[in-house]
């Protein structure tokens, strides 16, 4: 097994994409989930491939030691490892459309993900009544998702690529 190394530059991004993850969701803690946050992980993804968990953990610990650790804490670490993994499976799709539509659907499905610790920790009663009262964010989620990806995708991967790959994506191929 060959074993992973990054260089210098490689862990100097990573850790200002994890700074910005963490600092862009609470310059818009405000708007009611509407958030960078999955878009940012699905730029990540698509230009970084797996290493993006890196920034994505590191996010999820910063959450955890900001706010303590609590039921949504529990889901926020599988939650955003879903969607980094169908960011993977999709790595190679071109369309905006196509992401802004990954995006808003994670947007509508976080509570319903989420209510999988509250299963686990109260029951189906439960899970379901914290789902149900949170339906309205989750199209609110959907919404912003769903827009910030139509719109921003494009251009943060390609300063995402310039910033890591020190090239442009049309120089790769």
């Amino acid at each position: 097994m060959r074993k992973q190394t990054f260089s210098a530059r490689e862990i100097a991004v990573l850790g200002l994409l994890s700074a910005l993850l963490f600092g862009a969701k609470m310059v818009m803690a405000p708007l009611p989930n509407i958030e960078p946050v999955s878009l940012l992980i699905i730029v990540y993804v698509a230009v970084l491939g797996l290493r993006a968990l890196i920034p994505v953990y590191v996010y999820v610990m910063l959450e955890i030691v900001t706010w303590g650790f609590g039921y949504w804490s529990a889901c926020y670490l599988y939650v955003w490892a879903a969607l980094a993994l169908a960011a993977w499976l999709l790595r190679r799709m071109e369309s905006p459309l196509g992401w802004a539509l990954l995006s808003g659907t994670f947007g509508l499905c976080f509570g319903a993900l989420c209510s999988l610790t509250y299963w686990i920790a109260g029951g189906w009663a439960f899970a379901l009544s914290w789902w149900m009262s949170g339906i309205l964010f989750d199209l609110l989620h959907g919404a912003g998702n769903f827009a910030l990806a139509l719109v921003l995708f494009r251009p943060c991967r390609a300063i995402l690529f310039r910033l890591y790959h020190g090239k442009s994506a049309q120089q790769k191929i």
